[in-house]
């Protein structure tokens, strides 16, 4: 634009940052993101190429407030392209947006695909200017890209992609603060130091089982600086001290071989918070992020220097160590958009452990594996698999990990399960739900876990009112948080405590019960529920019995695999916590599903087959799929929360809060409410309970509408 300085940004102050500069810090920026994983000469090019679109005139007069419209995105996607860099292409290209579809040559210009975009090149408004202060290299790439398109393809420009969009961020947040995001420097060797001085007290251990957690942590610690980055699986039985030891692996691992911060991926927030915990306490509140969808750093009523890092830092995990879900961690690999996929580069070069291994779901496993068999392939990433029911997915990384082997780090010799032992199992046989509830109140102090919500609240209606309780998610997040404090304290005080709940009890909640009623279950559900008794290991294991029962109600068809693998693994097993029964169990179960089953979407043939299918892959991948829609609830703070919405209110903070008084019902249920008169649906969306009698202090949401219609579920 003759006679003008191109600008790329104009901050509030008046103060401006013009393209070449932008661009510079970009690439520099992305360059450096990209070097664990040898990808820094595309992701310069791409930050160099990313907004050179922004030299057309349209562009500049929209920056001094000319109210029209201008594509910068699509000018840098065709520089790539015709320079025959594909993967900067589509980089570029979905800077904004996110990621394309690749499409297809006969696209009209007027579709969202690469090929598409790529067709606009002649409607550009021109951008020739760029020439004149920037030069884009040739790029190369990789040595495990050199061969034909594939899915590595797809997975290697989705990381730079990450490179990119972070660096962009960066770069313009900088600028319009006028100095650069503060950053945690904490190193690996400082935070190894910490850990030493937390576990110091330990040794020498007193007590065989103290003992026998001290050699495995020993051996962890061992593991982590003898053995080269690769993969690796911890089969650690309950009570053995694998959070502890995983943290003392991934640390000696991180300082022997310069690897960048530590990953824990946890299928539940309920174990999140309590490993997150122990992470802060070990190694300070500043170095831990925790990252998941029931987690809100509140900016507007806590705005301190460390939660502002905090909440930045969800952006792109650049923090020493992250915890987070299975689902946040797996959806954003398979994402397509900025906000999900920024975060991706900063997983290179680290220690990643996925805690209870076993939950992995079934329909989307083998792109889960697929997913880690890259980061440990090409991503310089150390990849643990860290459970006390170690599954077999040994043939699946075989498949996609033909050259390295996962290796145990705590084998038989160490880790004798005998001394773990803290239950006996008895098989009880059917029972009607009347014939259930007299045996649990028998008991003082039970836990009862059976397969479906309806089944939890027929049996909680047949206890005795004293010291029963009910747990399910038909109670909002917050009300289960209080029934279980008082559940702990009438369990630590001796008083009558008998506990009806649904499988969510099992993920990791830290509760200690004598004696457990399990309703018949896959095999690591039984394991998990085992957890659940004894759990301090104070009382003699043939004192502490886990009662294994066929309910009266038909299990969920969902479930029937899982039922048939666990039927017949404890047909041929006495010790149903043995190696060799769960590995027998987990084979069983991905036997009986089948390779289909176990990639639901067929998320890893559309990558072989479609040209980079980004956005149809993302709409496609979703852990978490089934059918619910959620309920608000007026219950303690919701209603003031719930009054907030009603006024208007409906930022992100507030949906973050209303999380805590929300239930996710299926569809059936909410249609049946919705018919009731018993909701209220928002213009946004939200949907409201506004028949309170429905929520109940003891089984939270009712499975009937008001019309006493009964919804089985």
């Amino acid at each position: 634009m003759e006679g003008f300085t191109c600008l790329a940004h104009v901050a509030d102050d008046g103060r401006s940052q013009t393209i070449l500069s932008h661009l510079q810090g970009t690439a520099g920026l992305a360059k450096r993101f990209a070097m664990p994983f040898g990808g820094e000469a595309q992701a310069e090019l791409a930050g160099l190429a990313h907004d050179i679109g922004k030299y057309s005139d349209a562009f500049q007069k929209r920056l001094r407030g000319c109210p029209i419209q201008a594509d910068h995105s699509t000018a840098g996607a065709v520089e790539c392209w015709e320079r025959r860099q594909l993967f900067a292409a589509f980089a570029v290209a979905g800077h904004h947006g996110g990621l394309p579809d690749g499409g297809s040559q006969t696209d009209r210009p007027d579709q969202a695909t690469l090929w598409g975009r790529l067709k606009r090149k002649e409607s550009l408004e021109p951008y020739g200017d760029w020439e004149q202060e920037i030069t884009l290299p040739q790029a190369g790439v990789p040595p495990f890209l050199m061969k034909p398109s594939g899915p590595e393809w797809i997975f290697f420009t989705r990381m730079l992609y990450s490179c990119l969009v972070d660096a962009d961020f960066l770069d313009t947040e900088a600028f319009m603060d006028g100095r650069s995001r503060e950053r945690n420097e904490t190193s690996m060797e400082a935070l190894w130091d910490r850990l030493q001085s937390y576990i110091s007290g330990w040794f020498p251990p007193k007590g065989e089982l103290n003992h026998r957690r001290c050699q495995i942590l020993e051996r962890c610690i061992q593991e982590g600086e003898g053995r080269t980055p690769g993969l690796f699986s911890l089969t650690v039985p309950t009570g053995g001290g694998k959070t502890v030891a995983s943290l003392a692996f991934a640390l000696a691992h991180a300082k022997k071989h310069g690897l960048r911060r530590v990953i824990y991926v946890i299928p539940y927030t309920s174990i999140i918070e309590q490993n997150a915990e122990v992470f802060r306490e070990i190694l300070g509140r500043e170095n831990v992020l925790e990252h998941h969808s029931n987690l809100l750093y509140d900016l507007e009523r806590e705005a301190r220097p460390h939660t502002i890092r905090l909440a930045k830092a969800t952006e792109n995990w650049d923090m020493p160590v992250v915890v987070t879900t299975a689902v946040q961690f797996f959806e954003s690999l398979y994402a397509c958009r900025s906000s999900q996929c920024r975060k991706l580069h900063n997983i290179a070069g680290s220690v990643v452990i996925f805690d209870e291994a076993q939950m992995l779901p079934l329909p989307y496993l083998r792109p889960c594996v697929w997913a880690i068999s890259q980061l440990v392939a090409h991503y310089n990433v150390s990849a643990v698999l860290c459970t006390a029911t170690q599954p077999a997915l040994e043939p699946i990384f075989r498949e996609f990990l033909p050259n390295i082997s996962m290796r145990e780090l705590c084998p038989p010799d160490i880790c004798r399960w005998e001394v773990f032992r803290r239950v006996s199992f008895r098989q009880a046989g059917g029972m009607t739900w009347d014939a259930l509830a007299a045996q649990l109140n028998a008991h003082s102090q039970v836990l009862c876990i059976v397969n479906t919500r309806k089944a939890a609240q027929e049996v909680y209606g047949r206890l005795d009112n004293t010291g029963s309780f009910h747990l399910s998610t038909l109670m909002c997040p917050s009300h289960r948080k209080e029934q279980l404090r008082e559940m702990r304290r009438r369990l630590k005080e001796g008083l009558p405590c008998r506990v009806v709940s649904t499988s969510l009890i099992e993920a990791g909640v830290d509760v200690d019960f004598p004696t457990v009623f399990r309703e018949t279950a896959g095999l690591d559900s039984i394991l998990q529920a085992a957890g659940r008794c004894n759990r301090e290991g104070k009382r003699p294991a043939a004192e502490s019995i886990v009662y294994i029962f066929e309910g009266e109600a038909p299990a969920p068809p969902l479930f029937s695999a899982a039922i048939g693998a666990g039927k017949t693994v404890m047909s041929r097993y006495t010790d149903l916590t043995s190696r060799e029964a769960v590995h027998r169990y987990f084979s069983e179960l991905l036997d009986l599903k089948g390779k289909e089953a176990q990639d639901k979407e067929k998320i890893l043939s559309l990558q072989q087959s479609a040209f980079f299918p980004f956005r149809t892959v993302a709409e496609r991948f979703h852990l978490i799929d089934t059918p619910t829609r959620t309920v608000y609830v007026p219950w303690g703070e919701g209603a003031g929360l719930i009054e907030q919405l009603y006024a208007g209110g409906g930022g992100r903070t507030l949906f973050r809060q209303l999380g805590q008084y929300g239930v996710s019902v299926y569809e059936q249920h909410f249609a049946a409410l919705e018919a009731a008169g018993d909701l209220e649906v928002l213009e946004n969306g939200a949907a409201i309970l506004r028949n309170p009698a429905l929520y109940a202090a003891e089984t939270g949401l009712s499975l009937e509408a008001d019309s006493g219609k009964g919804l089985f579920i």
